[in-house]
């Protein structure tokens, strides 16, 4: 018997119907599960990131804290100047007729520097000398007559008046003699001074009167100059707050060390000591004026010039130092970064002291045992995990190397916990 067509055919239609509707609700699923396959791989692909950036560790250099001995000192800016400086000028006038000297050269006190001419002065004293002989007789002959005067007026021959007279004649005739002496002895000085000669040891500048030219004691600009170098002072200023640091030594004759550099503060130029301080200071700058002496044998300071003083007021015995760039500086004050055993960092306030050269000593917050960063502080944060460059390890001590051994041997897959 054949079974009905179109019920076959119907029911073939409502299975592909089926069939077709499954697909579709396979479909959707498996969509949906990839979807949310890929968002929480996504999510948990950015924690994995989040965790590794969390993680890096900043590379720093460290250094140890040493004890040592640190000068303290004040500085200035100075000014040189020479021990003694001298503007020869001529004592009398006349023509300027040889000059002996050099220009630059080193003379000693007494050498003869220059020559103006001594004819009128050699024939003034001839003239004055002629006086003196004149008078000189003068007064003898009065003298003698004075003598005939007395004679005669005990004897009652002459007046008193008229000896009176005789007298007065010889006074005069002895102040005139007087009066030539002092000429002859003002025209020989005038002559000792046509022969220019150093007064002080130094040296000579340039020439300022060429010879041939005539000179007088009304110039200003005198012949030359002459400044004494070796030694020379420096005169430089320091504020009044730092008087009584510096005058108590002083008055206790304590010698006090001065150090001369460019104006770079670079180089050293001369080594001296503190000689005089002054005694009063000064209203419109509220500074006070010191004067500091130098050698100066090799000639590196030259007057006027501009120079750098640091003067030594005291030693720091066997204070803790650090090397300046480890001090870090925030709204709080000055800290730096020490590591820990567990090899992180730490930001430890501390009080800073006086600097030599490339250290700093730190009067308090830290312990001779501390490593402080040097290098690598600029990304560090307080409690951050630090890596320790190769050249400081070797300043670790045994805890912090075996932590640092630990994590170096540490798996791979660990760091994404």
């Amino acid at each position: 018997m054949e079974l009905p067509k179109p019920a076959n055919k119907d029911q073939s239609t409502r299975t592909r119907l089926k069939l077709k509707e499954f697909n579709r609700s396979l479909i959707f699923w498996l969509t949906l599960l990839i979807v949310l396959a890929i968002l929480v791989f996504s999510h948990q692909q950015n924690k994995v990131n989040a965790n590794k950036a969390s993680k890096i560790k900043s590379q720093v250099v460290l250094a140890g804290v040493k004890t040592t001995n640190v000068p303290v000192y004040l500085t200035a800016i100075g000014n040189v100047t020479p021990t003694y400086s001298v503007t020869v000028r001529t004592q009398i006038n006349g023509i300027l007729m040889n000059v002996f000297y050099r220009e630059g050269q080193l003379v000693k006190q007494g050498d003869l520097l220059a020559q103006i001419d001594p004819r009128p002065y050699l024939a003034q004293l001839v003239q004055y000398e002629g006086q003196l002989k004149r008078d000189t007789a003068l007064l003898a002959n009065a003298r003698i007559d004075l003598k005939r005067y007395q004679t005669l007026w005990r004897q009652n021959s002459i007046s008193q008046q008229t000896l009176a007279t005789q007298i007065s004649l010889v006074q005069q005739d002895e102040g005139a003699v007087k009066t030539d002496q002092g000429l002859i002895q003002a025209t020989k000085v005038n002559l000792i001074y046509t022969r220019i000669t150093s007064p002080i040891n130094g040296r000579i500048g340039l020439r300022l009167v060429d010879p041939g030219n005539f000179v007088q004691t009304s110039d200003t600009n005198g012949l030359l100059v002459i400044n004494t170098l070796n030694p020379i002072t420096v005169i430089f200023t320091l504020p009044e707050d730092n008087i009584p640091q510096v005058a108590k030594q002083v008055y206790d004759k304590q010698v006090l060390n001065v150090e001369c550099y460019d104006r770079d503060l670079k180089t050293l130029l001369a080594s001296g000591k503190l000689i005089s301080l002054d005694n009063q200071v000064d209203p419109t700058t509220g500074t006070v004026k010191l004067r500091a002496q130098f050698a100066n044998n090799n000639n590196r300071l030259f007057p006027s010039q501009f120079v750098n003083i640091k003067l030594l007021i005291k030693t720091l015995i066997n204070a803790s130092t650090v090397p300046t760039e480890a001090i870090q500086y925030s709204s709080q004050g000055p800290f730096i970064y020490v590591l820990n055993n567990n090899l992180t960092v730490s930001a430890k306030p501390v009080k800073v002291g006086a600097a030599d050269g490339d250290r700093t000593s730190i009067s308090s917050g830290l312990s001779i045992h501390d490593l402080v960063v040097i290098e690598g502080a600029d990304k560090l944060t307080d409690g951050a995990k630090v890596k320790i460059a190769q050249n400081s390890q070797e300043l670790l001590n045994p805890a912090m190397k075996a932590k640092l051994k630990t994590d170096i041997n540490k798996p791979f897959w660990r760091y994404f916990l």
